[in-house]
């Protein structure tokens, strides 16, 4: 079962619990979590052609386009061929998910469906960590100091689009850029769409699929996904 390397893709919009699902991922079935934010901070910061051109997009509030994310996803990818994985922001767009083909062959997509009030509710009560990406929520993983990153001490931020006003709009565009790479994999058979309004009930079902690609490395966690679903 495991001679064959894992290729994953997880999808879903702001706010859907991609983070936690992909560290208990990484953690229950031994998957490398690559994220396409922590590559973009990593180029951005090494000062990489790609980086210098993402920020630049970044700095004025543009999403980055698809030819800069390909390129650092695709260069990043290149060097895990020996691992197993599981891409988490990447692919978004039709374009970028034409650019993965030609690198792989994908054995599994997971489509995160979380009803509007759901993220609505997530992302007005979500601050970040900008320079390393943690996230924490006042409702259910808050900083142990209000306002403040655990790690650094630094000051956490809300982002402008995780405010209400412009969240309507942020989740509309999600959808419709999604909308095409949805289709596509659901075409190929391999899209599986998890919905609900609590990661810990979704959980079960993404665990039991999984675990027909890939055997589990912490299968004690079994009984975990298990009591989480009852």
């Amino acid at each position: 079962m495991a001679s064959k390397l894992l290729r994953a893709v997880i999808l879903g919009p702001p706010g859907s619990g991609k983070g936690t699902v992909c560290e208990r991922i990484a953690k229950t079935f031994g998957l490398k979590h690559l994220s396409s934010g922590n590559f973009l901070r990593e180029n951005i910061k090494s000062n990489t052609e790609a980086g210098v051109l993402a920020e630049k997009y970044i700095e004025q509030g543009l999403l980055v386009p698809d030819h800069v994310i390909t390129r650092v996803m695709l260069s990043e990818l290149e060097k895990m061929q020996d691992q197993h994985w599981l891409l988490d922001g990447f692919p978004r767009t039709l374009g970028q998910a034409e650019a993965l083909d030609k690198l792989c062959d994908l054995d599994l997509v997971i489509s995160l469906n979380i009803p509007f009030e759901t993220l609505k509710d997530r992302l007005t009560t979500r601050w970040i960590h900008p320079p390393s990406g943690r996230v924490y929520n006042l409702e259910f993983n808050p900083p142990h100091v209000h306002g403040i990153d655990d790690v650094t001490g630094e000051p956490l931020v809300q982002r402008e689009d995780d405010k209400p006003d412009a969240l309507v709009a942020r989740l509309r565009q999600y959808k419709d850029v999604a909308k095409p790479v949805i289709e596509l994999y659901k075409s190929r058979g391999i899209l599986h769409t998890y919905s609900g309004t609590e990661t810990n009930r979704i959980w079960p079902y993404i665990y039991s699929q999984l675990s027909t690609k890939i055997p589990p490395i912490h299968p004690e966690d079994a009984n975990q996904a298990v009591r989480a679903g009852e």
